[in-house]
């Protein structure tokens, strides 16, 4: 289809004289050796294909808790000068962050973040108030449950992911 311009990634390489690339569509002529490829409208795969859904959901929550993990193993490592709580926040932040990435392919990117840091949000002050250092409350719990059927509402508003 685009004869003369060998595909390098994102970019076409031009391999014959700029006078032949007016008939391309989608070139600009700002640059005649390289163009920023606009001839795909829509990537390989759009994130609407029901797939691994399931699994990628499975992913999106296990990533969330690995999100409270390393929340918590911050706050416990004093400003990294503990070692252990360190590692632990270290992992679980590389793991948590994957985890968001893989879920990512087929959750659209508002609603998975929006359930990451839900998950992550809730399960960090459950953690804080059940084992100290910060107080239990009605107020605070009822926000916790409000919070956590909004993440349940996105799932369920997510149209078949």
């Amino acid at each position: 289809m685009l004869r003369g311009l060998a595909r390098r990634g994102f970019f076409y390489v031009v391999r014959e004289p700029a006078q032949r690339l007016h008939s391309v569509p989608g070139y600009s002529g700002v640059n005649r050796f390289l163009r920023f490829r606009t001839t795909d409208q829509y990537p390989d795969s759009d994130k609407t294909g029901h797939g691994s859904s399931v699994m990628s959901w499975i992913i999106l929550i296990v990533s969330g808790v690995l999100e409270a993990v390393w929340a918590t193993a911050l706050g416990k490592s004093m400003g990294f000068t503990k070692l252990w709580p360190t590692v632990v926040f270290a992992g679980a932040l590389l793991l948590s962050m994957a985890g968001l990435a893989m879920a990512m392919r087929t959750i659209p990117v508002g609603t998975a973040y929006a359930v990451w840091v839900g998950i992550g949000a809730s399960l960090t002050v459950l953690y804080a108030m059940i084992f100290g250092g910060e107080p239990a409350s009605l107020l605070k719990i009822l926000l916790i449950l409000g919070l956590v059927g909004c993440v349940i509402g996105l799932k369920l508003v997510d149209g078949g992911h």
